[in-house]
């Protein structure tokens, strides 16, 4: 059946001591820490983060259970709360004393649900009564109050990506509040209402804190809400309802994403994709609210793929306890004991692992059959470009007449992105060139990144076209056909064709004799003229006589290749045709006298030779009123061989080329 697992934990986990009756573990979502606290941090804190710059070890005194614990940006500052009132702080600054102070809530009686580091040195603390915004000095061993605002609090969230804080209000915990907070300031953005499912009375319903998260998705900040339905046989199932925050502005409700079932869920968000994992059928669902466009106010959302579980994941035991002969254990998915914290982290306390979760796009190839729909999933992702490549391999291998336009259409997307960033670049360095006189320069413009999305010409040659002509089962109109559908495809969107693709076209037409073929589309210029396009006709010659006038034809079109056209007819010992040429276009005063003598010589035909000396004799008269040819010319060796040839005193006769 093949491996269909579309998502999987990742390799490099993070290991921490698991939670026990001696060790309590935290997480930051912010730092993606973890904590380790045993003792109460007297006989240790092992912090444990993405890489080795963010983990740290120490200890600190027990002064009472820790609620909460977390670095600021940087691991400038601990942040440890203890009570419902107060915060200690502990400077992990060189230089700076380490001796432990405490700062309580300004708001009286007020009951501290947590805080979090919106800066190095800023902190907001969030009460059952508000939020305060402090500034902390780290050599003082001060803080300061910078802005705080008052209102009833049930409970709240934070999403780092944005600095934004969501408190929970009113009976029903259902009118949200959002706070953004960026260099000290506060900004009160506008507050909303989720809406519960209706229940029949007296039943009362309050939004819990568990059914809410924040994620930043596609560059957008989204409050999703987990919506659970009854059991009863009517129900529709579950929904995750998506409502978009912007920094300014009303929050909407955007998305609506169908989970048809019932149960206990959890949140991920994995490059762009919202992940549902669906605990009792140890399954996960993935939508992209991109997938479709809008059909109204609100877009509704069926899963892109169907369900499937995470892919097994196997513990490998290290550490003392570890035996060296001791098997891998597989570890138990969708536990109960897992939390999830966005936008990718999965974390086992109990067991002591964190991973991320990951997207594995290769066996989405099949579950998704709609090629179209497919490649708009391909495009978004971050890791996509030979998975990509596959599927145009794919596609074009197994294509069949009736599905050139699938082919079409796939190559229109793909070249789609292409050409947005081709435009992305040229505005960019168009503002470079521009400098500061004109809206800043290059500086105010970010250049612009390529994504693995950019499939170019190269990229596409290589992987795909250039294989696919050398696969002998193929035929060859469906190989001709696949190559000009790409052709035409760049032609639309106004990209320049790379002249290895119109070599492509040629060397696949000499190989199957399709000569009438080549002629058309030489003359009704489907192919672009190019010198390197004319040189590759020119060494067709001997298979195909009538490529070398082609060749002609194209550089004469091109206007800036003369010097390949005499090289070209030169070459041929064409000496004449060459002189002729380079009369026509105004040239002949300036080529080398010296290139076409040889050309003439190595003829061997007297005569030939006789012409091409007069010609420039005359040439020189007329330039410089004397037939004689300047040392810097160098065809002393030329004039020779005339002398012995027709005698010092041969006549100066016209030349005529």
């Amino acid at each position: 059946m093949g491996d269909e697992h579309y998502l999987e934990l990742c390799d490099n986990l993070v290991q921490f001591e698991n939670a026990s009756s001696v060790n309590n573990v935290f997480f930051d979502e912010a730092n993606k820490q973890v904590f380790a606290v045993r003792s109460g941090g007297a006989t240790g804190v092992v912090v444990k983060g993405p890489d080795d710059k963010s983990s740290v070890a120490f200890r600190m005194e027990d002064k009472g259970e820790v609620k909460c614990i977390k670095f600021s940006i940087g691991n400038k500052i601990l942040a440890v709360q203890r009570t419902s009132k107060s915060v200690d702080f502990i400077n992990f600054i060189p230089d700076y004393p380490h001796t432990e102070f405490t700062h309580e809530c300004k708001m009286r009686n007020a009951n501290l649900l947590g805080f979090c580091w919106t800066n190095w040195n800023e902190i907001v603390f969030v009460s059952d009564q508000g939020v305060e915004l402090y500034q902390v000095f780290p050599d003082k061993r001060a803080v300061k109050l910078l802005k705080s605002h008052s209102l009833n609090v049930n409970w709240y969230q934070y999403c780092p990506d944005t600095a934004v804080v969501l408190l929970s209000t009113t009976v029903q915990a259902n009118v949200l509040q959002p706070f953004a907070f960026r260099s000290g300031s506060v900004s009160k953005m506008s507050k909303f209402e989720i809406e519960l499912p209706v229940v029949p009375k007296p039943a009362k319903l309050s939004l819990s804190e568990r059914d809410v998260a924040m994620a930043t998705i596609y560059g957008q900040l989204y409050v999703m809400y987990l919506k659970h339905h009854s059991r009863s046989a009517n129900s529709p199932g579950a929904e995750v309802v998506l409502y978009h925050l912007p920094r300014d502005g009303v929050c909407k409700k955007t998305h609506v994403l169908k989970l048809n079932t019932t149960g206990k869920f959890a949140l991920n968000i994995v490059d762009n994709l919202v992940v549902v994992h669906h605990q009792s059928s140890q399954t996960s669902l993935m939508f992209d609210i991109k997938l479709k466009e809008s059909d109204g106010a609100v877009s509704t959302h069926q899963p892109v793929l169907p369900a499937r579980s995470i892919r097994p994941f196997d513990i490998t035991r290290s550490g003392p306890a570890a035996v060296a002969a001791q098997l891998p254990v597989p570890c138990q998915l969708y536990s109960s004991s897992w939390s999830v914290f966005q936008p990718d982290i999965i974390i086992s306390a109990s067991e002591g692992y964190l991973w991320y979760l990951r997207v594995k796009l290769s066996p989405t190839v099949k579950l998704l059959h709609d090629k179209g729909k497919l490649m708009d999933f391909l495009l978004r992702r971050s890791d996509c470009k030979m998975v990509i490549l596959s599927v145009c391999s794919q596609l074009v291998e197994g294509e069949r007449r009736g599905s050139l336009p699938v082919v079409a259409s796939v190559f229109d997307k793909l070249n789609q992105v292409y050409k947005d960033f081709l435009e992305a670049e040229q505005n960019y360095n168009s503002a470079a060139e521009a400098g500061p006189a004109r809206g800043g320069g290059a500086a105010a413009h970010k250049r612009p990144i390529r994504s693995q999305a950019v499939i170019d010409q190269s990229d596409m040659y290589t992987h795909v076209l250039s294989p696919f002509t050398e696969r002998k089962d193929a035929s060859h109109k469906l190989t001709i056909a696949v190559l000009m559908e790409y052709i035409r495809s760049l032609n639309h969107f106004q990209i320049g064709v790379q002249h290895y693709l119109y070599e492509l076209v040629i060397k696949t037409l000499v190989r199957h004799d399709l000569f009438y073929t080549l002629h058309q589309f030489l003359q009704y210029h489907v192919l672009t003229d190019s010198k390197p396009l004319a040189c590759l006709l020119l060494s067709l010659e001997s298979t195909y006589p009538p490529a070398h006038q082609l060749s002609l034809d194209m550089l004469k079109r091109l206007s800036t290749a003369n010097d390949e056209i005499v090289e070209v007819l030169l070459s041929k010992r064409q000496v004449l045709g060459a002189l002729r040429f380079i009369r026509s276009v105004g040239a002949h005063d300036n080529v080398s006298a010296r290139k076409f003598l040889d050309a003439a010589r190595q003829t061997g035909d007297r005569m030939l030779f006789f012409t091409v000396f007069r010609f420039f004799q005359q040439r020189n008269q007329r330039l410089r009123g004397n037939p004689a040819f300047n040392p810097g010319e160098h065809c002393e060796d030329h004039v020779l061989h005339f002398t012995r040839a027709f005698g010092e005193q041969a006549p100066m006769k016209a030349a005529t080329a």
